[in-house]
């Protein structure tokens, strides 16, 4: 009996001591950091913005004269010719109005007749003798007025005719009617400024996008550089396009400095319409199969990082300069942390292009420490020795 006891109790304090090393070696085999394994790969480093889409030419079309629409002959979406009719306002006032000018003109032409058979008279008779020298110059001064006078009716004439004629609104170019400010009936008036009735594009298979770039980036643009971008109404298709011009002109808005670039883009399908607000994308460089590492194992920083620095420092050789694209790492290996020194390239928000260093593809880099590590060492673990 006394055997049984004692061999039972032997089992129960070898199953307890296998117990103990197995945790034991649970404990070795776990790895107290996350890591990622760096690969090669394509990035694409780029620049987001935001634009609206307009026509390449906008022309807003008014009247230089008042009145009431009288006859519309466009409407939305119209295709309209150079020199074809809009619109027509009432022409009464105006048509009255050259009318008034015309027997302006005619009493004008009158008195220049009049005075000119005046100074031929006086004319014949200073040659006789019959009149002084003074005289003829008083008559001279006369034909003078009433030339001038009949040069003014003339001209008044002309501009009220001009005016006439802009009662008849034509387009000054070929295109499409965006848009129309006006109804029959309505009366315009060009008095201060001049009303805008009509919107005409030339052309909306080649369009344009006035995109606002912060200056912090504004230096990284170039022209003819390629441009991807989004609309909400195609969110799965991705259209392209080309820098045209980079303006000088900042735009400061509560001490944030803003430049309008404008990019060209290829609308011959007609599915990009004027006002549509453009998600952009600058394609600013571009790398293939190279070696690439996630941001996040640049962005880790170890616990410990002031034993690490002054054990890094001991080990490196003295350099004469340093680089803002250096930066250090830390890959695990062999159940270590060892701190390795990489210069970085491009980057797409991701991932980031390494150029220098000791580093390969397959190497496991840590990108954070385990939540739990702290938390692993409180736990109670019964060892035998």
């Amino acid at each position: 009996m006394r055997n049984t006891k004692f061999l039972v109790l032997a089992l129960f304090l070898i199953a307890i001591a296998l117990y103990g090393f197995t945790r034991e070696d649970d404990k070795i085999k776990i790895t107290p950091y996350v890591t990622r394994v760096l690969d090669r790969g394509d990035i694409t480093q780029i620049i987001s913005a935001n634009g609206t889409l307009t026509p390449v030419v906008l022309v807003n079309v008014g009247t230089q004269v008042s009145g009431t629409v009288a006859r519309l002959h466009v409407d939305f979406n119209d295709q309209v010719e150079t020199g074809q009719i809009l619109a027509e306002l009432d022409p009464a006032l105006l048509q009255a109005q050259l009318q008034q000018s015309n027997a302006s003109l005619l009493s004008a032409q009158t008195h220049y007749n009049i005075a000119q058979s005046k100074l031929d008279r006086h004319q014949t008779l200073f040659e006789k003798d019959f009149i002084s020298a003074e005289g003829l110059d008083i008559v001279k001064q006369e034909l003078d007025v009433a030339r001038a006078q009949l040069a003014v009716s003339r001209a008044q004439v002309e501009r009220d005719r001009a005016n006439l004629d802009y009662s008849v609104i034509k387009s000054p170019i070929s295109g499409v009617v965006i848009a129309r400010d006006v109804d029959i009936g309505q009366t315009v008036a060009a008095n201060f400024q001049t009303p805008v009735l009509f919107q005409i594009a030339k052309d909306l298979r080649e369009m344009q996008i006035n995109i606002s770039v912060s200056e912090a980036d504004i230096g990284l643009l170039r022209i003819d550089q390629p441009v991807n971008f989004t609309v909400d109404a195609y969110q799965n298709r991705t259209f392209t396009g080309t820098v045209k011009q980079v303006r000088l002109n900042p735009t400061i808005q509560e001490n944030v400095v803003t430049y309008n670039v404008v990019a060209m883009v290829n609308n011959d399908e007609g599915a990009l319409l004027p006002g549509m607000t453009a998600n952009i994308h600058f394609v600013v460089d571009q790398r293939s199969n190279v070696l690439r590492i996630s941001n996040a194992a640049l962005r880790y920083q170890p616990d410990d990082l002031e034993s690490v620095r002054a054990s890094v420092r001991s080990i490196e050789k003295p350099q004469t300069g340093t680089s803002s694209n250096q930066t250090t790492v830390y890959r695990f290996a062999n159940g270590q942390r060892i701190a390795e020194h990489i210069t970085t390239g491009i980057t797409d928000g991701n991932y980031t292009e390494i150029t220098e260093g000791n580093l390969k593809a397959g190497d496991a880099v840590i990108i954070r420490e385990k939540s739990d590590k702290k938390e692993s060492k409180s736990k109670f673990r019964f060892r035998m020795f």
